[in-house]
């Protein structure tokens, strides 16, 4: 059967760092960053988390170049742009209720003119057999549980073969035990490409990233990176990681009350 040809035996040499450089925007006639500076290590998942509102899915889409009004150079390891190298897994699964799953997979193709033949077809039906819905590749989004739509947005995701990849609280609607197998699946996944993850759950964070990121005040600032031991995905019952988990929470809740946080200006 047809596999993923982006492994994780090549993926280490393929993925690039991202630099973003002196990030700026303005919100509501306020600054929500201010030459902010952000770095994403080769082939490492970086974890966002921060107060509601202060910024963290724009900066998401700042990265991905989908965010017209705002000044700052990203770049990747080499200097060069970003283009053709990013896919996007959204919090919606954002599936074409019309179409089949494994139409759904093969959309980007299609969208862009590319040939859609067998062998793309192949490798939909490959990535749908590796999120475990070989079985369910004809059936519309109607007839699949919120799980099995996300998995299919992780395959179409993994269809795209970018080496960068930029997650906005891709589980955060799903129930525990999903979100749970879904974290574990994406781990394995997306092994050796640059990820940006934003999330409000700590302890996802903590299992899923490489280094974890906290972003707080008006304009936003990111905090020293906190690196939990070992590699992705960790064992949420680690006694380690349930203590990073309490001092996580204490440095959110410090950058909640933050002085130079607006509490009401939120930013989308």
């Amino acid at each position: 059967m047809p596999t993923d040809s982006f492994t994780s035996a090549d993926s280490s040499t393929s993925s690039p760092g991202v630099h973003l450089r002196a990030a700026t925007l303005d919100y509501a006639g306020a600054p929500v960053f201010d030459a902010l500076d952000l770095i994403l290590p080769a082939g490492q998942t970086t974890c966002l988390l921060g107060p509601s509102g202060v910024g963290k899915t724009s900066l998401l889409r700042l990265v991905a170049g989908l965010l017209p009004g705002a000044d700052g150079k990203v770049v990747d390891d080499h200097g060069r742009g970003l283009d053709g190298q990013i896919a996007y897994l959204a919090q919606q699964d954002l599936l074409l209720p019309w179409l089949s799953a494994l139409d759904n997979v093969t959309l980007g193709s299609r969208l862009r003119g590319e040939s859609a033949g067998p062998a793309v077809a192949d490798r939909a039906r490959a990535l749908l057999a590796r999120v475990g819905l070989a079985e369910r590749e004809h059936d519309r989004p109607a007839k699949l549980s919120g799980g099995m739509r996300q998995r299919v947005a992780l395959a179409r995701t993994l269809m795209e073969n970018r080496p960068i990849v930029l997650m906005d609280e891709p589980f955060s609607s799903l129930d525990a035990i999903t979100r749970y197998e879904l974290q574990a699946l994406a781990a394995e996944c997306l092994t050796g490409r640059t990820v940006l993850l934003v999330t409000h759950d700590p302890l996802e964070a903590l299992r899923l990233g490489h280094q974890v990121l906290i972003m707080a005040g008006a304009p936003a600032r990111l905090e020293a990176p906190l690196v939990p031991a070992g590699r992705p995905p960790r064992d949420p019952a680690d006694a380690n990681l349930l203590a990073l988990q309490a001092e996580l929470l204490h440095r959110l809740a410090h950058a909640r009350i933050d002085p130079g946080v607006d509490q009401g200006a939120s930013v989308p």
